[in-house]
């Protein structure tokens, strides 16, 4: 990967400065019905595994209320890119979606990835001040649910939700509310409030599917927590020409082996840090960059999956804040 400004090349891809044309946009199949329990949860995996694919994303968000009467509502928010969504894992109660940010035909960022896990019962709840801590629950309030797991470019943690898939009219929908650090879009421009508590509500439509919110920024603190004005989102995810995507598909051809490594250290981390806070910086350096360094020196001198697990692990524990 080139060496790049992350937050530079973000703005310019969801801006739509950078055009592209595309073909008819391919058919998106329907979920078969079935019936039973096991059946629900093929539907689920599913529904699940359609939202992998080759979109165009637009990006729609308004503040709608405040209780603060005096309160003034900051500009709505629009923008657009292509994402490829590939299935990096799939096992029978476990399906993990990468998203690769398309650029260019030479350019591709590793957004942001989501895991899928059934009946999970340990949670990354997220605090503040980018701290999380685990949340176990129990087999009743996991039964027949799916625990989305939402990480960062880097694969650290952003925010986890659970709830659960219905099938019902045709209409194949999973809805949770989670906390979550500010939203990309305003993190580095905000500072009025330090959580965003997200309603999510995914659902399949013909043309690919939508990622409908309705969010409450919250202000938090010792004394609780303060509404500080609430937001109503939409990113709609439409499918276009796969062939679009030969430079992403290409990419991760080559570096999808050192991102499980990745993914394997992170797991440890979680495991060993049940209270996890993590420095947004170190030396001046973001830890993504180095990890994006780090996985193009692991392509070039063919590290093994050994070599990038003790570099990647020595990397994450320097951006660990100790308790």
């Amino acid at each position: 990967m080139k060496k790049i400004n992350l937050i530079a090349l973000l703005v310019i891809a969801l801006t739509g400065t950078i055009q592209a044309q595309t073909k008819d946009k391919p058919a998106v199949k329907p979920i078969a019905k079935t019936t039973g329990t096991d059946s629900k949860l093929v539907q689920d995996r599913a529904a699940i595994k359609s939202l992998a694919g080759s979109y165009k994303v637009t990006f729609n968000y308004a503040e709608t209320f405040a209780p603060d009467t005096t309160y003034k509502f900051h500009p709505r928010y629009h923008s657009w890119g292509y994402e490829w969504a590939v299935i990096a894992e799939d096992s029978p109660k476990k399906i993990v979606i990468q998203h690769l940010l398309m650029i260019d035909d030479t350019t591709v960022i590793k957004h942001w990835r989501e895991d899928w896990v059934y009946e999970e019962t340990n949670v990354l709840a997220f605090d503040q001040n980018n701290a999380w801590t685990t949340k176990h629950l129990s087999p009743a309030e996991v039964k027949g649910r799916w625990v989305q797991k939402v990480f960062q470019v880097d694969d650290s943690p952003r925010y986890e939700g659970i709830g659960t898939w219905t099938h019902v009219d045709g209409v194949h929908r999973w809805i949770s509310e989670t906390d979550s650090p500010l939203p990309r879009r305003e993190y580095t421009t905000r500072n009025d409030y330090n959580v965003l508590r997200r309603g999510n509500n995914i659902y399949l439509t013909p043309e690919g599917w939508m990622f409908e919110q309705d969010n409450k920024k919250i202000v938090r603190s010792a004394t609780g927590d303060k509404l500080l004005a609430e937001e109503k989102g939409h990113e709609e995810f439409t499918k276009v020409d796969p062939t679009k995507f030969a430079f992403a598909q290409k990419w991760w051809g080559q570096q999808g082996a050192y991102w499980k490594d990745v993914r394997g250290v992170w797991d440890d981390v979680f495991i060993k840090h049940p209270q996890l806070k993590l420095q947004t910086k170190k030396n001046g350096k973001n830890l993504y960059q180095q990890l994006f360094d780090m996985g193009d020196q692991s392509v070039t001198e063919k590290w093994t999956s050994t070599k990038n697990k003790e570099e990647v692990s020595k990397l994450i524990s320097g951006y660990l804040v100790s308790a």
